[in-house]
């Protein structure tokens, strides 16, 4: 039986796509192995966000190529497309998979290979890659083109999957075993126009989710600010989506923001979290920031790390400005220098750090409930998430790894919380309390 292994680099977009392309090659036939194994076929999915991304895809392409020079190498993703965008080739690939034909990767591989052996009986279906949360690609393509952003030239046009075939998707993860979906896409709260076919749009496709599914918790994985309206706040509200947003910044600077073409203003960002910490119990927001813009300057700078105090974020993504080919942004050069970009990326960190334990604090005393994701290894407690994204470390039998349970938090450090599984008084009260 033939082996291919199977590799991810960048978003949870990717992450979506690269499962479906593992159970194409699951159900012609092959054996899936781990990537670090020698296999028969690579496949990699890439990144081109930044530099550093698409540095790393192509190592680990090379990577691959060591371990195995005899397999065929199948590249796909943004960094390949962003290659063929520049008429660039990506060294060591046999076949290369444009993006907008990423779930025809095995057509591909076959077309590229028409003599491959396969044996009779195709393997049977496996959890996908052994997580514990299902991800669940419900649109592609971007159409706000910020200026330093690649991902509209190597995912062109916008497209919205059918509600009837998510619904489909989705109850086939619950019945998988799967407690947690995360709903996730380029732009995602622009689902539904693109369907063409009277479909919902994208508050009434959650909602739709999150009621007929059978999932007992739906995240969203990232979300606009101009697309948190009223009806998804509601949602949150009702407990029907998960009580934390990941809402990207970029900038707290006016004209930053402006100048990467992003559609809000400082003052629009900071009120959409004050509303949200207002009317939402126990939110969590999360965000990607950007440091390193061509126009920021060290006062506009400043500008954005007044926003993170004022947003109190649980987790802050930040990453350094670098060209991107295509984009408007390319032709402003790189004028702020790596040492300065390092600099502010600790600088947004000490903060980020300062808010996450503050917010965690806040949940000390309580009892929470908690996804359980695994087993640490260090000090053999389990580790799992709150509904809020909180990370929780407690005592507790193995057999609850993939499962819901109550945990009462009994202190809090560096962001994530150490806790206790709730006696039963207290889980019943949660329980009711939830409903």
């Amino acid at each position: 039986m033939p082996s291919a292994a199977f590799t991810t680099l960048g978003c949870k977009v990717n992450q979506y796509e690269t499962q479906r392309i593992l159970e194409s090659f699951e159900s012609a036939g092959f054996e899936i192995v781990p990537f670090e194994a020698k296999a028969d076929v690579y496949v990699i999915n890439t990144c081109s966000v930044t530099s550093i991304a698409e540095s790393k895809s192509r190592y680990t392409i090379r990577k691959a190529c060591r371990t195995n020079p005899g397999a065929k190498f199948v590249i796909t993703g943004c960094a390949s497309q962003m290659a063929a965008n520049k008429g660039e080739s990506m060294e060591g690939a046999d076949v290369l998979v444009p993006n907008p034909e990423k779930l025809q990767t095995l057509q591909h591989f076959f077309k590229a290979f028409p003599g491959y052996e396969l044996p009779a009986e195709p393997a049977s279906p496996h959890r996908p890659l052994g997580r514990t949360r299902a991800t669940l690609k419900v649109q592609d393509g971007c159409s706000i083109y910020c200026s330093y952003c690649s991902i509209p030239y190597t995912r062109p046009g916008m497209s919205s999957r059918p509600y009837k075939e998510l619904l489909t998707e989705a109850r086939a993860m619950v019945a998988m075993g799967y407690k947690e979906i995360i709903l996730t896409g380029v732009l995602i709260g622009a689902y539904g126009p693109e369907t063409g076919s009277g479909g919902p749009d994208f508050e009434s496709m959650v909602q739709g989710l999150a009621v007929e599914s059978g999932i007992e918790r739906i995240r969203i994985s990232s979300i606009e600010m101009r697309q948190v309206t009223p009806r998804l706040i509601s949602l949150i509200q009702a407990g029907l989506v998960a009580p934390h947003l990941h809402i990207p910044l970029q900038s707290g600077d006016s004209a930053v923001l402006k100048d990467m073409n992003r559609p809000y203003t400082q003052e629009d960002y900071i009120a959409l979290c004050e509303r949200l910490y207002k009317e939402v119990v126990d939110i969590s927001i999360t965000a990607d920031i950007m440091v390193g813009f061509p126009t920021e300057t060290e006062e506009r700078f400043q500008s954005t790390l007044h926003v993170c105090e004022r947003a109190n974020y649980l987790k802050a993504h930040v990453f350094r400005f670098s060209p991107r080919f295509g984009t408007p942004a390319d032709q402003w050069g790189d004028p702020v220098s790596v040492e300065e970009k390092t600099a502010r990326s600790l600088r947004v960190g000490e903060i980020a750090k300062r808010t996450a334990d503050a917010h965690a604090r806040r949940f000390v005393g309580r009892t929470l409930r908690v996804l359980v994701e695994g087993k640490l290894s260090k000090d053999g407690l389990l580790e799992g998430l709150t509904d809020n994204y909180l990370q929780v470390h407690f005592a507790g039998p193995i057999s609850l790894q993939r499962q819901l349970c109550f945990v009462r938090i009994l202190s809090a450090e560096g962001g994530s919380l150490l806790g206790e599984l709730a006696d039963g008084a207290a889980k019943k009260r949660l329980v009711l309390s939830l409903k």
